[in-house]
């Protein structure tokens, strides 16, 4: 990415940009920015020798940050200023920040409009606009605020696009945004990192949290990344996790900004073993070498589930996408595998087998593209676990053996990745008493007398 698009910004064209996460696009478009700006950079604190000549929009504050911070960390050798704007938390900060003057300035487009209302920015010297992530900002309903925005620019000016997808809707934008734009596609549309693994543990819906102790503790897993599609469920899952004596913490749009900030950097320097989110999190967050990514939920867009993995096999580095899928997921699942183009492996983990139309389907499902030994392996299971006869009711068991049998068993087994195998013990007996053919006789008989 950073190799054709530098070139061509510095050339002052008009740029659209195909890239999926984890490319080095911030470091694309910062970059030859910053030497464009650096022949008008200015020593002098006079808030009128620093306007804003580049606006950067971004869909998320977590977003926004860490690019404002890259365009920090490339110029701190320049007199250039740069702030971030995003809403969550109080303006008055950010005003300061803006009076002051800057040269750069990164935004999410509600809060930026906010800044408009209250004439706090001034946008008549803008001569470089940059929209980041624009299919998201799509997806987040933004496409009118940053139509809003775009009239109150200048109208000559250097335009970049930069887009995982291009939907119908970001290519009209992009046709009454861009002049003769260049184009730059380093990967194909909805391309799979090539360094990230994927696997998949089927699991009863109910067994999914347990599961996930158990591939934490057995892997003994520093730095994970946990997903959930909902801020309720994830909030949930951290608490469970915490009194599983996990280090976990959740990140979701109903916390602070704050409170995102401190779990995020509590993550990232390891004090937190665990971080929770939801898909705020799935785009934009930038953890140098993330190992783990765990889909708890599996995502409802096929999308979202590239977003997800992208967290991690960043800047060459390799990684790992692990997805607990249940019965309700099946669905959702085999979107995800028609988008990627790709059979993705299936690891049954002892004890956590799912029920056998589940396992069936996603063992057997493939058809010729599944292993044979894959669906022996789902029969097996179906014949362990669904008798073809009927069982004797279980007998009565004792106060203390009841709890030697209670005792969860799970963080004993060994957990073998990329190792699939099924459990050889025998079925529970059946709680349901079955009653004799005599007495259901009997019971006709009286019946009809």
């Amino acid at each position: 990415m950073q190799a054709q698009a530098i070139p061509l910004v510095l050339q002052g064209r008009d740029l659209m940009a195909g890239a999926q996460t984890g490319t080095g696009k911030t470091a694309a478009f910062a970059l030859p920015i910053l030497q464009r700006l650096a022949p008008q950079a200015s020593t002098s604190a006079s808030p009128a020798r620093h306007p804003v000549r580049v606006l950067v929009l971004a869909p998320t504050r977590e977003l926004a940050i860490q690019v404002e911070q890259s365009f920090r960390d490339y110029g701190k050798h320049l007199p250039l200023r740069s702030t971030c704007v995003y809403g969550g938390v109080d303006m008055n900060a950010q005003i300061q920040q803006l009076r002051l003057g800057v040269e750069v300035l990164v935004a999410t487009p509600g809060r930026l409009l906010d800044h408009v209302q209250n004439k706090t920015v001034m946008f008549n010297q803008v001569s470089m606009l940059v929209l980041d992530e624009a299919d998201r900002m799509l997806d987040m309903g933004f496409l009118p605020d940053i139509r809003r925005i775009l009239a109150l620019l200048p109208t000559k000016r250097q335009n970049m696009l930069f887009s995982a997808t291009f939907p119908e809707e970001i290519r009209k934008l992009a046709g009454t945004l861009l002049s003769d734009p260049a184009e730059v596609q380093v990967a194909a549309r909805n391309a799979v990192p090539e360094l990230v693994t994927h696997v998949v543990h089927p699991v009863a819906r109910e067994k999914k949290r347990e599961l996930l102790c158990h591939i934490i503790r057995t892997r003994n897993l520093k730095q994970v990344l946990v997903f959930c599609g909902t801020r309720i469920g994830t909030n949930r899952l951290a608490h469970q996790l915490r009194r599983e004596h996990i280090h976990a913490d959740a990140i979701h749009g109903d916390k602070s900004q704050a409170e995102r900030l401190v779990a995020l950097e509590e993550f990232k320097a390891g004090k937190v073993a665990v971080l929770v989110a939801t898909d705020v999190a799935s785009r934009g967050l930038d953890i140098e070498g993330l190992p783990q990514v765990i889909n708890f939920d599996v995502p409802r867009s096929p999308e979202d589930y590239l977003h997800r993995i992208g967290r991690t096999g960043r800047a060459g580095l390799t990684g790992e996408a692990i997805s607990l899928v249940a019965a309700d997921d099946l669905e959702a699942f085999a979107a995800i595998e028609k988008l990627i183009r790709k059979r993705i492996e299936r690891v049954i983990v002892p004890g956590f087998e799912p029920d056998p139309g589940t396992l069936s389907s996603l063992l057997g499902k493939e058809g010729a593209r599944g292993s044979a030994n894959e669906v022996r392996r789902a029969r097996e299971i179906s014949r362990a676990v669904t008798p073809s006869r009927p069982v004797a009711p279980a007998a009565p068991v004792a106060p203390k053996e009841h709890a030697r049998r209670s005792a969860d068993p799970i963080f004993s087994q060994p957990y073998e990745p990329g190792h699939a195998s099924v459990s050889n013990r025998p079925a529970p007996p059946s709680r349901r008493r079955e009653r004799p053919i005599a007495a259901l006789l009997g019971g006709l008989k009286a019946a009809k007398t």
